[in-house]
């Protein structure tokens, strides 16, 4: 293929994906936003993140104005990329068009992804069409229109260019340089973009890369596609070290088990299955149907283009349609409930909640396959009737199915520009609260009673004297012993002083806000958001993969 060919395919590619992202979002442009159930989150945690941009705090950690000003430790466990991603739109577009925004640069960015999949088997065509069909996969359509999980969706993303390089690590297919070095550090890269996107994605991305190279050292009969998979696992876990390691080890300071409350126990959430809760049972019937439409276009598609594939004898071919079912396979019966144990037992696959998730990994062969049977010139037309037609209806039924609204930026927006605050997270909780016993309205310093003077009415004078995301300073003088409560929750990274002296703060009743018992006198109340040792080490975790995977690409780029 020539260069001129090279860049013709790419330029069709991302005219195919981009009108694609743009069809999916034309019902935006006149019935608002589709609120889904994940919309008031993300937006939330944009609007926060550009306010600390704007206080100096360049990479957050507080989420400053969750629980009504309370905060919770919402970016120390809830992936970077996307919050970063929607908090730069947010900074240069009205607050409506982020959401639209997102899904057409995600989407796009997704079909050119499946593209340079596509294009290592496949003419330009077939490739092209592939984008297309990845950009507007059912599961795609799901999270943009029902659940606005915006994290998910920018994983998927990275997940076809991640599936072609574990394909070149683990030997199945030939790396274009022929260096596996450089194979496993974009392998690694990659895989910690995912993570770095969006948890339950980087869990199902672990197990079926864990899977592909698994598989990749039975057939080869060698051990060293999974040594050389185990070392792009453990580099990409090592890059993305300064988010992984805080949000594991910091677990035990929220009610992170909150994450499996009922409703968002994998149990509840196979296919078809019902609780007693009709909202729940509507939408995982819904999630159940897109997932069977998956299963069947992705079946067809395999069946239509199957004896093409005979016909090619072509070795490389024949390994990559073998690792693609197996990957298809392994999606489809977590989403069963006979696999129920394996969700018991398999570290973290729990934390994934909805078993219909894996219809993220079961697109992946949907696309391929979808494209095989496009390069089969007799009966690609057929097969290209059958997705517009899919695609079209299931979009239909998306747009008249979801809510739309146009209010919820807006509403969060006015909320924290009246300092009043948002909603907080179960899951993000500090230990010790219960954020549904915190008053949605709060002063940022109230002045209480002294334990022993419960009959008296306090009087104070309160000067803040700064107040930021990440730190608190604020003088009290009084005549008389009172309690100085200061609207934030306790934290183990909170550092807190008093008169420049580390003091611990008392906790309200059944809420851990933070209260100040004061003396009679001026005093200066100091509370700061340290870095604690588990981040530091993170951050070195992060630097060290940085530097092998600086060496692995300059031995890449010497060899001869």
């Amino acid at each position: 293929m020539t260069i001129e060919a090279g860049h013709r395919g790419w330029g069709l590619a991302f005219i195919a994906s981009l009108a694609t992202a743009l069809l999916i979002i034309s019902p935006f442009f006149w019935l608002g936003v589709a609120s889904g159930h994940d919309i008031s989150f993300h937006a939330s945690s944009w609007l926060d993140v550009t306010g600390q941009w704007k206080q100096g705090i360049l990479f957050p950690r507080w989420c400053e104005w969750a629980n009504y000003g309370f905060g919770e430790p919402r970016f120390v466990f809830y992936p970077p990329l996307s919050w970063i991603l929607g908090a730069t739109l947010s900074l240069m577009l009205p607050g409506n068009a982020v959401p639209g925004t997102f899904i057409v640069l995600a989407q796009t960015l997704a079909g050119l992804s499946m593209f340079a999949l596509a294009r290592r088997f496949f003419s330009t065509r077939p490739a092209v069409f592939a984008a297309a069909c990845y950009a507007a996969n059912p599961y795609a359509l799901l999270i943009v229109y029902m659940r606005s999980d915006f994290a998910e969706e920018l994983a998927a993303v990275f997940l076809p260019v991640l599936l072609l390089a574990a394909l070149q690590v683990g030997g199945l297919i030939e790396h274009c340089s022929g260096s596996r070095r450089r194979a496993i550090a974009i392998f690694a890269l990659l895989f910690a973009a995912v993570w770095l996107s969006n948890a339950p994605a980087g869990v199902m991305a672990s197990y079926s890369m864990a899977l592909l190279f698994a598989w990749a050292a039975l057939r080869e009969k060698s051990f060293a596609p999974l040594s050389r998979g185990a070392g792009g696992l453990a580099l990409g876990f090592g890059l993305s070290g300064f988010y992984l390691l805080p949000a594991a080890y910091e677990q035990r300071w929220v009610n992170i088990g909150q994450a499996l409350a009922s409703g968002l126990q994998p149990s509840q959430n196979f296919l078809y299955t019902q609780i007693p809760d009709p909202e729940h049972n509507l939408f995982n019937w819904i999630a159940s149907s897109f997932a069977v439409l998956l299963m069947l276009l992705g079946g067809i598609a395999a069946v239509m283009a199957h004896r093409s594939v005979e016909e090619r004898e072509n070795e490389e071919t024949r390994k990559v349609w073998q690792a693609l079912l197996l990957l298809s396979a392994a999606a489809t019966i977590l989403m069963l409930r006979p696999s129920s144990l394996l969700w018991e037992l398999l570290p973290k696959l729990q934390f994934v909640q909805f078993p219909w998730r894996w219809m993220g990994i079961l697109a992946l062969p949907y696309a391929y396959f979808g494209a095989a049977a496009i390069a089969r010139r007799r009966a690609g037309w057929i097969w290209a009737a059958i997705v517009l037609i899919a695609v079209v209806g299931a979009g239909w039924f998306m747009v008249h199915k979801t809510w739309w609204d146009a209010d919820d930026i807006p509403s969060l927006q006015e909320a924290i520009a009246s300092r009043q605050g948002f909603e907080g997270t179960d899951e993000y909780d500090p230990k010790g609260d219960d954020r549904y016993n915190l008053p949605a309205k709060a002063p940022q310093v109230s002045i209480r009673a002294a334990k022993d003077f419960a009959s008296s009415t306090p009087k104070a004078e309160i000067r803040i004297e700064r107040w930021t995301a990440e730190e608190r300073i604020v003088a009290v003088s009084s005549r008389q012993p009172v309690r100085v409560a200061v609207r934030l929750l306790d934290y183990p990274a909170w550092r807190s002083e008093l008169n420049g002296s580390r003091v611990s703060p008392e906790h309200g009743e059944s809420t851990s806000e933070m209260v100040f018992p004061l003396a009679p006198g001026l005093h200066r109340i100091t509370v700061r958001f340290a870095r604690t040792p588990d981040r530091t080490l993170g951050n070195m975790l992060s630097l060290g993969g940085i530097l092998v995977l600086s060496v692995m690409v300059v031995l890449a780029r010497m060899r001869p």
